[in-house]
């Protein structure tokens, strides 16, 4: 009297004119399947109904066949211990529709649910002592499962080909995803990014931008601040826009594209992820060649007294309206020795003109200026011996674009100066007429102690 029977899957999946049916999802879709279930006895019963899978071409038996998710006859619904947790999630759903018709829902399909899927129900009957026993058993085969994973269809291209470009130029960049992919919406979400690495390094490189899974726009470090759009310009077609591209730019450029399938809820997870070939980018050098020299006003400084350094700057090519920027940087001397640590910023004149002051060894005033249209100083006021070490002058070129973006076009380094406060003549007298000065007093007084107590001992006997 048991009868048990697949019920149409519903608008999920692709169901193919065989039997039994062969149904196709995307990995992180939704897979739908129907039971049909009824008894005829005339006798009081209950009946269970389990949904259960076995891998895919394994005979089908209780031995090969895994539980997904049950109605008992109880009316208690429970998972097998496989899928415990994505009932407790929400992920996994049970629900009986009208008199005979029994539905489960596995939401986020994943490449583990692909087999062979079954409906068993059971009918149970009470005994007068009132425990439960079941009578009969049937089985029916719902449907042979494929899951489409989302690692084997992504698939990305790019172009236009190998670019070459001059400084300044815009640079666009298309990335095309292909395959046969579920559409962004409740089930799937993508992101693309671009990434470069310089000609000849190792590895993927940095982030140059990205669109997150909402669509909202970043850019990688190091590129804040400049003119660079990352858009969606068709369905499945992205476009990176460098507004001025600089020599900096040039390198090796990948598309990334990572697809993730959403669980229950709001929940994210990264199921594949696929870069496209390397895309080589030329930018053209400005060609600019700087020269600096450097040295000490005077050549001998002394202790209390202003020290200046000046610093002249040549330059060689660029383009017109190329401006300078320099940087004063000191090393400090141990035991006669640069010190290991890296050099130390005392202060500079951006390509603006705006002075920039950093920390001087002694911690006296710095003034840094522009004395000339290629010649900048640096003066350390009232030396000490703190400010001994070694100076250089580091000069760079600056180029601004249209989209009022500068970037550094060449830099220089000037050769080192050596600062060393000397001390005056009469401070070297000083200290030997202190000591001279104090050994006289001591040595005065010890003698008049001496004399006084000897006139006093014969005053006595007298």
């Amino acid at each position: 009297m048991l009868q048990v029977s697949a019920a149409p899957p519903g608008p999920r999946g692709r169901q193919a004119p065989t039997s039994p049916p062969r149904l196709s999802v995307h990995e992180g879709q939704e897979l739908a399947l129907g039971c049909l279930a009824r008894t005829n006895t005339e006798k009081h019963t209950h009946l269970a109904v389990s949904f259960g899978r076995a891998v895919p071409e394994a005979p089908v038996g209780r031995a090969t066949l895994q539980e997904v998710v049950g109605l008992r006859s109880n009316l208690a619904v429970e998972a097998g211990p496989p899928y415990a947790e994505r009932l407790a999630a929400g992920e996994l759903r049970l629900g009986k529709e009208g008199a005979d018709r029994y539905r489960m829902v596995v939401g986020g399909a994943q490449a583990g649910d692909a087999g062979t899927y079954h409906c068993t129900a059971a009918e149970w009957i009470q005994d007068p002592d009132g425990s439960w026993a079941q009578i009969a058993e049937k089985r029916a085969v719902l449907a042979h499962v494929d899951v489409q994973t989302l690692s084997s269809q992504l698939a990305v291209t790019v172009g236009p080909g190998e670019r070459r470009i001059g400084p300044g130029e815009p640079l666009e960049l298309l990335c095309n995803v292909s395959g046969a992919l579920p559409p962004p919406g409740p089930h799937a979400a993508y992101s693309v990014g671009w990434e470069m690495a310089p000609a000849g390094a190792p590895g993927p490189g940095r982030l140059v931008a990205q669109l997150d899974t909402e669509g909202v726009g970043s850019l990688g470090p190091g590129y804040e601040g400049r003119h660079i759009a990352m858009e969606k310009v068709a369905s499945r077609t992205y476009r990176l826009r460098l507004e001025a591209a600089r020599p900096g730019d040039a390198g090796t450029y990948r598309c990334l594209a990572k697809a993730y399938v959403r669980g229950s809820g709001t929940r994210l997870r990264e199921a594949a992820s696929a870069r496209s070939r390397p895309l080589p980018v030329h930018v053209r050098e400005e060609g600019v060649a700087l020269e600096a020299v450097a040295w000490l006003a005077g050549g001998t400084v002394y202790r209390g007294e202003t020290a200046s350094l000046l610093c002249n700057i040549s330059v060689r090519g660029g383009p017109p309206g190329l401006r300078l920027a320099a940087s004063w940087w000191v090393e400090r001397l141990e035991e006669g020795e640069l010190s290991s640590g890296p050099a130390q910023l005392v202060g500079g004149v951006d390509q603006d003109g705006v002075a920039e002051l950093g920390v001087r060894p002694g911690g006296g005033p710095v003034s840094v200026e522009l004395v000339g249209p290629r010649s900048h100083r640096l003066r350390l006021h009232s030396l000490g011996p703190e400010d001994e070490g070694v100076y250089h002058c580091a000069p760079s070129a600056w180029v601004q674009h249209a989209d009022y973006s500068w970037y550094q076009a060449g830099s220089a380094r000037s050769g080192p100066v050596t600062v060393y406060p000397y001390m005056h003549a009469l401070d070297t007298l000083f200290v030997p007429l202190l000591v001279g000065t104090g050994v006289a007093l001591v040595t005065g007084a010890t003698i008049l102690a001496t004399i006084t107590c000897c006139f006093m001992k014969r005053l006595r006997k007298r």
